[in-house]
């Protein structure tokens, strides 16, 4: 989820600072500041020393695909469902994690041949 947020941050700031990731996911800045420093030792986040928070190449593939499979999900559930953008988006957020590719294919399928309308970026 930290990568996600940092990815929406970034998209419309152009970089992320840890008050706001602690804003948006409802966390402490401790809790931030520690993820940041555990991404950074991944190599998924650049973290300035005036604070701002950067994704690198590779945190920007991997929150992107984590991204797109939340917004697969939230059509998909809304549709098919009939679920709240809210509870949808509650929901995609645990999913998209662990869902597999096979069946994120098959909601992708579902998608298409519904003619489901997903949400564009940053639009939740």
């Amino acid at each position: 989820m930290y990568l996600e947020t940092i990815l929406l941050l970034q998209k419309s700031h152009g970089h992320a600072h840890g008050v706001e990731v602690a804003r948006e996911l409802g966390v402490s800045k401790a809790s931030v500041t520690k993820a940041m420093n555990r991404l950074q030792n991944e190599g998924f986040v650049e973290k300035e020393d005036y604070g701002a928070i950067t994704l690198t190449a590779e945190g920007l593939k991997l929150s992107t695909s984590i991204y797109e499979k939340h917004r697969l999900l939230c059509a998909y559930l809304k549709h098919s469902l009939g679920v709240t953008q809210a509870v949808a988006s509650e929901n995609a957020c645990r999913m998209e994690h662990i869902i597999t590719d096979d069946l994120l294919d098959s909601i992708s399928k579902y998608i298409r041949e519904h003619q489901v309308e997903v949400l564009k970026w940053g639009e939740e």
